[in-house]
Parts: C-alpha cells; sequence; structure tokens
C-alpha cells in the first residue's frame, strides 16, 4: 500500500512489516486521514515486529505527531506487536518528538541515526 504526493510519500510493505514516511507531512487534520487508515492497518495486522521507519521524514507537524501517535497507542492495545522506530537525529524535531513515543508504548526501540 502506498501514498504519494509531490511533497510526501507513505509506504506499508506487510511482507517486510515496515512503514516508511519520507517528505514533509504539514497536512491539517482530516487530510491525515488515508495516513491513518494505513497506521491502523499495519496494527490490525498484529505482526511480531512493525518498523517505523521516518529517516526521511524531515518535518512533521502537530496533527502528524498525532496520527503516529494513535498508531501506537493501537499497536499497544493489540499487545501483539513490537515496535522500532527508525528516526534521523538531524532532523531536530525527531529526537524530541520520537522519544515522547517510548512514554505511549514501553518496550518501543527508538534508533535514531546520526
Amino acid at each position: 500500500m502506498q501514498i504519494n504526493y509531490d511533497d510526501y510519500q507513505v509506504a506499508f510493505d506487510p511482507a517486510t512489516a515496515t512503514i516508511i514516511c519520507t517528505g514533509n507531512f504539514r497536512l491539517q487534520g482530516d487530510e491525515y486521514a488515508s495516513i491513518e487508515t494505513m497506521f491502523a492497518e499495519a496494527a490490525d495486522a498484529k505482526l511480531p515486529l512493525i518498523t517505523l521507519d521516518v529517516r526521511e521524514l524531515k518535518f512533521l507537524n502537530s496533527s502528524g505527531i498525532n496520527a503516529i501517535s494513535k498508531f501506537v497507542l493501537r499497536v499497544r492495545k493489540h499487545n501483539s506487536s513490537r515496535v522500532v522506530v527508525r528516526g534521523n537525529s538531524q532532523y531536530p524535531w525527531q529526537k524530541k518528538s520520537l522519544a515522547n513515543l517510548e512514554r505511549l508504548l514501553p518496550g518501543l526501540r527508538l534508533e535514531l541515526a546520526e
């Protein structure tokens, strides 16, 4: 499953249990609906390990942080998957915002590349 626009892309590959987000998420409220649907499908698949790769996601607004938080909470509710979040410390928002996900899902593994 893929979502492709000029300024951002999101893809979920069930075979590798990986969600990849790239570009700039500057969407508002309802514009995140298709992304949230993809996140929900990934969480609902109850895969043993789900990787969220945001290493090339340069910008994420508060609505996007909310969408990712909902995904993490949905995984926690199912209590059947572990989550690895791969980020990039060169984007300032990632270090702070992604660390907060660990509070929502104890056991979430955050990997920040330099």
